[in-house]
Order: structure tokens, then sequence, then C-alpha cells
């Protein structure tokens, strides 16, 4: 049994569900094991398994529905089939094993609904916490020029100055947004890497807004400069974090921030990319991404900063229920922790992507959530046996089972949905020569 608190794996015990709860481990749990079992009963043998938490992705993207590119997000999603699809994406999310996600930002208003849904049993899906549209300022996010200078378009809200960083934020919360989130960075078509658009004082008037009404906020951060910056307004998660030097880290530890490194999508890119004709001028930079930030949040592990896993899913790169336990892996491989901390990351350390109490979920402990997994094989051993859906025997959520056995959910594009491309490159005289 692993129990996502951290501490080794235990030998193997009975553990008993009542209802939404983790009632009883151990002695008293195999007591009532061994009663007669009723019609209402249903008994799971784990017999060379392990019994884990349920994995929480803290980085998801789920009414995006898996884009190739900004164009095909900004312009090629309507509000009402987004939100059909979105339902139909996130039930794959159970069956790769998580059991609770947070939804950074979205389209329209579409988190709150969602998950609201998924609480009434409309749609099934994990436990959910919900962003609204991303705060940006008119410099924009990393989708450049497709930002309008004011108002809002797919996942973004550009905010003009103090008064409507407030108003937006209270309007978010009123609209029932569990995370407010600022997109701090940006880019610029004449400069390399994100640049800093937001000053100290408006990222406060946000985090100062949302933390009054009881509302965590979060934000992207791909430079040390906005990451400094967003620690000392306060910010609850940062993620990203990209490039973080010794400066900003002394902010996020002085603050009490989180990070949520991301690095799945910079990943995928890099390493997979040429599989999917993904563009290659990218692959480079993206591995420096990484590299130039793993050493880095090696340092923030070990000054007790709390990491968490998100995998970015939501665009073509990261499909859904295909990576989401791919960023405690990397955080094996490319930070250096040991799988059972970078395992902690992935179960305990999400508590706080849905808002919950550390302890109560995530974990594998008396009175916690019934969020569990059972995984042929030792997670412990082989971190990557995570990653294969293969390996998940069994699914709780909400303490109750995951049909595993059912058809993988396919379907077909909707009209419009897809761009399509008349070629990846131009087709010059040259090509066409012998």
């Amino acid at each position: 049994m692993l129990s996502g608190t951290g501490a080794v794996p235990s030998p193997a015990t009975d553990v008993l569900v009542r209802g939404d709860r983790i009632d009883t481990i151990g002695a008293e749990a195999s007591r009532e094991a061994d009663q007669p079992a009723s019609d209402a009963v249903l008994r799971i043998d784990a017999t060379g398994c392990t019994v884990m938490p349920g994995l929480i992705d803290a980085h998801c993207h789920i009414t995006f529905g898996e884009p190739a590119g900004n164009d095909e997000l900004f312009f090629h999603r309507e509000q009402s089939t987004a939100a059909l699809v979105a339902a139909f994406n996130v039930q794959k999310l159970l069956l790769a094993g998580v059991t609770g996600f947070l939804d950074a930002d979205c389209l329209w208003n579409l988190g709150p609904a969602l998950r609201d849904a998924i609480d009434a049993g409309i749609v099934a899906g994990p436990r959910m916490s919900a962003g609204m549209n991303a705060l940006l300022t008119t410099v924009g996010g990393t989708a450049g020029r497709l930002i309008p200078d004011d108002g809002r378009a797919a996942y973004a809200h550009v905010v003009g100055d103090r008064d409507e960083m407030v108003r937006v934020t209270r309007r978010q919360i009123k609209h029932g947004a569990d995370w407010v989130k600022i997109h701090v960075t940006g880019s610029l078509p004449n400069r390399t890497g994100e640049l800093t658009a937001w000053s100290l004082d408006e990222l406060r008037a946000v985090t100062d807004t949302a933390h009054s009404l009881g509302t965590p906020t979060l934000a992207h951060c791909r430079n040390a400069e906005s990451t400094r910056l967003a620690a000392e307004a306060g910010v609850d998660l940062i993620l990203h974090a990209s490039f973080l030097d010794d400066a900003a880290l002394a902010a996020v530890v002085d603050a009490g921030s989180a990070i949520a490194p991301t690095f799945t999508f910079l990943d995928n890119l890099a390493r997979h990319g040429d599989k999917v004709g993904a563009m290659s001028t990218q692959v480079d930079i993206f591995r420096g991404e990484i590299a130039a930030t793993a050493a880095m949040l090696r340092k923030a592990h070990d000054a007790g900063v709390r990491l968490l896993c998100g995998s970015e899913s939501g665009f073509s790169l990261t499909p859904y229920g295909h990576w989401h336990a791919r960023e405690a892996e990397l955080l094996v491989t490319e930070v250096g922790l040991t799988p059972l901390e970078a395992l902690t990351c992935a179960t305990r350390n999400g508590a706080m992507a849905l808002r919950r109490e550390e302890g109560t979920i995530g974990v594998v402990a008396e009175g916690a959530a019934a969020d569990l997994l059972v995984v042929a094989g030792d997670p412990v051993a082989d971190i990557g046996l995570l990653g294969d859906r293969a390996n998940l025997r069994h699914v709780l959520s909400r303490g109750a089972p995951v049909d595993l056995d059912r058809p993988w959910p396919e379907r077909r594009a909707l009209p419009g949905e897809k761009v399509g491309l008349w070629s990846e490159r131009p087709l010059t005289w040259d090509l066409t020569q012998p």
C-alpha cells in the first residue's frame, strides 16, 4: 500500500471504503472483510498489486479540445460544441487514473459549469476545481497578436487598468471560479522567450482582491522575473516557473507559494514532436527550458517548496487520458526527485489544486476521500508504469468503481473544428527537382 503521504510503502492490508470515504485500514478493515458479504458489498482482490491514491492533475485544459495551434483554439471553438466536447473528454481522465484535476483556465465560462455538472452526476468525471478566463494585459500571452487589445477571446480576458483587474476578479469569483489565473508573461514578435507583462502593483490588485474573497490565485510565469513578482504579490500556485533563479526562489520560499512546473508539454514536443509533424524549431528551445529550470526546482524542493504535478493536457501534443502520469516521471528523471517524492507530488500535494486540506484527499488514510487506484506492479520501483493504462486494474472515484473495461471513447471531428493545412512548408520549385 502506497499512502501518498511520502511514507515508504507498507505491507499489504485491507482498506474498507464506505461511500465517499476511506473508513478503516488494517485489522479492523480485515475483520469487516471476513464478515459474510451482502449484495451491497464490492470486494476487490488487489493481490500482487499496489493500492495508492488516484492521481491529481494540477494543470489541465479540459475545455480546449486538443487544438494543434492557437488559430484553431481561438477561431474554431463554438461555445455550445466546446461544452459538449469537454463533457466527452473528461471521462478519459478517470480511465487514466486521474481522480482530481485543476482546470486552470477555460473557454468562455465553461469550467465552473462542467465542475458543477460533474458534482451533480450529469457528467462522469474526476473531482474538479475550475478557473475561468486567464487575466492578461494588452501585451497578451502565448498567443501573441491573436489576443485582443481588450475584452475576451478564447481563454483570455484582457484587463486594461487596476480598476478593471479588480472588477473582473470579483466577477469571476461571483460566477463560480475556484481559482483566478493571471498570465504574467506573454510573447512579442520581436522578442525571444516570454516578456513580463504585469507590474507588481497590478498583480497585487488581483491577488489582494481574490484573497479578500477567500479565493486563491495561480499564475503563468515563464521567466525568473515573473516568478519573483508573482510570489511577492502573494500568488498561491505558480505554473512553469521557467528559468527560476535565486532571487525568484527566495521570493517563492518567503511567500509559501507552490509550483507546478508542467514539463510534460515541453518534453513531449522535444522528445516526440517529430512523430506528429511538430515544428522542429521549438525542440532546442524547450529542451533548454527544462534543463535551465530543473536544477532550480530541485533547490526549491529541498527548500520546502511544494511541487505539484500538472500535464497541461488539452492540446494535440498532450491529448486527454494519455500523459497525466508523465510529470511525476519527469520530476524523477529531470529534477532528481525519488519516485516516492514524485508520487507524493502527484497525489497528496495535489490537494491544494482541489482546494482541499492536505491529508483529506490524495492519500490512503482513514477519513480521506475514497479516490483510489489498484495498479499492477510497484510504481516506486518503476514510476513509468503509471503511464500505461493497461497497468490500472481498478479505479475508485468518490468510492465508486470506474468501468475500465469499456472501450476507449472515440469520436469524429465536428464540422469546422480542425484546421486543414495545405502543407507544413512552402512548396518551392527546388523541392520538385530530382
